[in-house]
């Protein structure tokens, strides 16, 4: 049998500021709909989602 090797985990370096740009911006984009769907379920949930949109929106500003 021969050794398999699999790249789970591996990470391709963002080396230019338009691709972390993009980047944040989609996972901003994907933590404001989380908080969307569960508003009126769990609050606690929302919040946390919520803040870390936030955190996001400041690193992207300072961009």
């Amino acid at each position: 049998m021969n050794n398999q090797y699999c790249k789970v985990g591996a990470v391709t370096p963002i080396t230019s500021v338009s691709q972390a740009a993009s980047v944040l911006e989609v996972m901003y984009d994907h933590f404001m709909e989380k908080a969307a769907n569960v508003s009126g379920k769990d609050n606690q949930l929302s919040e946390f989602f919520k803040r870390k949109a936030q955190s996001l929106k400041k690193v992207l500003d300072n961009l």
